[in-house]
């Protein structure tokens, strides 16, 4: 069984083409995707994560 592809933050904003401070004041409206913090750190999101709240969006919006 193959493992979700995790994402790097810096992969996740160029794809959005959303800078890190916007990013932050996102999540702290307690929107955006869900975020993996690694035992490092380091933050990581799942490209289902990722897709799914796109897909949200696009629901949203219409």
């Amino acid at each position: 069984m193959a493992r979700p592809q995790m994402l790097k933050l810096a992969d996740v904003l160029a794809e959005l083409g959303m800078s890190r401070a916007a990013f932050y004041r996102m999540r702290a409206r307690k929107q955006g995707p869900r975020l993996i913090k690694l035992p490092n750190g380091q933050l990581r999101v799942r490209r289902a994560d990722l897709d799914a709240w796109l897909s949200g969006c696009e629901e949203a919006a219409a």
